[in-house]
């Protein structure tokens, strides 16, 4: 077995109740790490604190946290860095979908155009949301001599999407935000980096017809959709001292995805 040198390590799962927040809490606590997952929703909080605390051997807490909210991430991330003596690792995996075409024209006349309300929703949670976490997590890395920053982009924020000129707007943000980051946290020993994930099989995903799968599997060159655990390991690997001088990087985790193809 390979050693990751997380164990004992503190680490923060934003959007961790389900899908890959949840798949990624799980195979951090696996690796003997002390995990806080938040999420906005909390019906699963018990089930999943005891499902994190299984799994590691050690402490874990589930927090109703909204990223959107400078103050209730402020005050969740103090809590975990008191309650543990800091924050060693971060995961940026909160995000939520309302995707629109820009300007949808039918018969000679606009139908329907992508609102502000749907465009700030997306802005706030994908990229605000992340410039939130970061922001308050970091301070706590530097004083304990360094950390990991992982953040959630996606295949959209690298090639684009129909329908989605929110989502990636907010994914494509992540991607630079991250760069830039990276050029000012390495020299605290904190290093920075995103994964980009395809088509996985979350419950949206699953709810959709199985035309729209059979496509998605067409577009995908390894020939499946892509499990919640690809990208959790992925996550892992990125934070673990494996990949200790992996920094500013974007890894694709999209079975070869093709654009268009």
């Amino acid at each position: 077995m390979i050693e990751t040198g997380l164990e004992g390590k503190t680490v923060i799962v934003t959007g961790g109740a389900a899908g890959i927040g949840r798949a990624t809490a799980l195979r951090f606590a696996q690796e003997g790490c002390r995990v806080a997952a938040w999420d906005i929703h909390d019906d699963e909080a018990e089930a999943a604190a005891a499902e994190l605390e299984a799994a590691s051997g050690t402490e874990a807490t589930f927090a109703k946290v909204d990223v959107t909210d400078r103050a209730a991430v402020d005050e969740a991330t103090e809590a975990v860095a008191e309650r543990w003596g800091g924050v060693d690792v971060l995961v940026n995996n909160a995000g939520i979908v309302l995707d629109s075409q820009l300007v949808k024209w039918k018969g000679g006349e606009v139908v329907s155009t992508l609102s502000d309300e749907a465009w700030d929703a997306v802005i706030s949670v994908n990229l605000k949301g992340v410039f939130h976490c970061t922001r308050a997590a970091v301070p706590h890395m530097i004083r304990g001599g360094g950390g990991v920053v992982l953040n959630a982009s996606s295949v959209v924020g690298l090639y684009g999407n129909f329908g989605q000129t929110n989502y990636a707007a907010t994914k494509g943000g992540v991607i630079t935000m991250s760069k830039s980051w990276s050029r000012e946290l390495g020299r605290h020993g904190i290093r920075v980096n995103v994964v980009a994930p395809g088509f996985i099989a979350t419950e949206i995903l699953r709810a959709m017809p199985e035309r729209s799968l059979k496509g998605m599997v067409a577009r995908t060159p390894i020939g499946r959709i892509g499990e919640t655990r690809d990208v959790a390991e992925a996550y892992v690997w990125l934070a673990s001292d494996a990949a200790s001088f992996v920094h500013g990087a974007v890894l694709s985790v999209d079975g070869g995805l093709v654009i268009g193809t």
